[in-house]
């Protein structure tokens, strides 16, 4: 058994510059985002007579939420594949999010993937049911942070979900294909939300547990 135990100041989060890093590094293409013809397509056509990155990035959210459903139902949801998200139509956060990285990088606008756990309001203590990831884009200088699957649960949020976090979460790791040393013999890590244990070079499932207390 091992336990990580962290003390956090949570605050709401709106649009931050953040100098130390190259936004050029999140426009290139990921092992399951990647940067294709027909999300090229899709985003130009919504950009189209958009003026400003900011603009340009609200119809793409908007098309997201148009499109996508969210469902976990069958197989090839839950793993940020950008693919399954464009042709399925539905899926968890990180496949609405996934969808949305590829269409903004499909278009120039810099975007990322970041994954972490919501802390529910409506107790002080208790379980936390599991990860929640979000994304983020660069416009005017600055990264907005969007939540699109809860803007689709939440219609009547989805204005403030652009450009807004409310301070209910808190992060893990950002990014994908993500390289640690040592590494997992796997290969890269798509997102780091659980921890990974590898026992003489095979994979462990394990059945982490989250929970909190509010000070």
């Amino acid at each position: 058994e091992i336990k990580m135990i962290f003390d956090v100041d949570r605050k709401e989060k709106g649009a931050y510059a953040d100098s130390k890093v190259k936004k050029e590094d999140y426009l290139k293409s990921e092992k399951m985002v990647p940067l294709k013809a027909n999300f090229r397509e899709a985003a130009e056509k919504a950009v189209e007579g958009k003026q400003g990155d900011l603009m340009r990035a609200r119809a793409l959210y908007d098309l997201v939420i148009e499109r996508m459903r969210y469902m976990k139902y069958g197989e090839g949801w839950g793993k940020g594949d950008a693919v399954y998200a464009c042709n399925s139509l539905y899926g968890n956060c990180t496949d609405f999010h996934s969808y949305f990285v590829a269409l903004a990088r499909s278009v120039n606008i810099p975007a990322r993937f970041a994954i972490g756990a919501a802390v529910p309001s409506s107790r002080n203590e208790g379980g936390v049911g599991g990860y929640h990831c979000w994304a983020e884009f660069y416009a005017d200088g600055k990264w907005w942070p969007i939540d699109i699957s809860e803007a689709d649960k939440f219609s009547s949020l989805s204005a403030y979900y652009f450009g807004h976090h409310p301070a209910n979460r808190v992060k893990f790791s950002q990014g994908r294909d993500l390289e640690v040393e040592p590494g997992p013999l796997t290969g890269p890590i798509n997102f780091l939300a659980y921890p990974i244990l590898e026992v003489e070079g095979e994979s462990v499932k394990l059945k982490p547990i989250f929970t909190f207390k509010r000070i």
